[in-house]
């Protein structure tokens, strides 16, 4: 029986800790967690805070996923994303969801991560 997800993992090229580490850590604030001793040879890095987990992992033949993306529930995601683009990261504003505003950003990577804030 499914439960729940227990992380999202994104893929990142080679090298690419401390590009990561600027986005996901110093702009959208989820501090960066310790990986394991016995995977911290294949490189990458996590971030968590409360349920909130995304890990990046090296992928050798590395492409941005540009369709497929998490989707993060946000209080405020005109501020978040206005933090993104003044950041320098790609930002697209996109039509209400019902019961939502969202946004689209961009890790360094290329990889598509939607923001969502519940409206009343």
């Amino acid at each position: 029986m499914l439960k729940a997800i227990h992380h999202v993992q994104l893929a990142m090229p080679a090298g690419g800790e401390d590009r990561a580490r600027a986005f996901y850590r110093d702009v959208l604030g989820v501090p960066e967690v310790e990986k394991p001793d016995n995977l911290k040879p294949r490189g990458g890095c996590w971030f968590e805070t409360g349920g909130l987990r995304i890990h990046l992992g090296v992928e050798n033949d590395f492409r941005p996923a540009r369709k497929a993306h998490p989707a993060i529930l946000v209080d405020d995601v005109d501020a978040l994303a206005a933090t993104v683009a003044k950041a320098g990261y790609a930002v697209k504003t996109d039509e209400p969801l019902e019961g939502f505003l969202r946004a689209y950003v961009y890790d360094p990577f290329g990889n598509r991560i939607e923001l969502m804030q519940a409206i009343a």
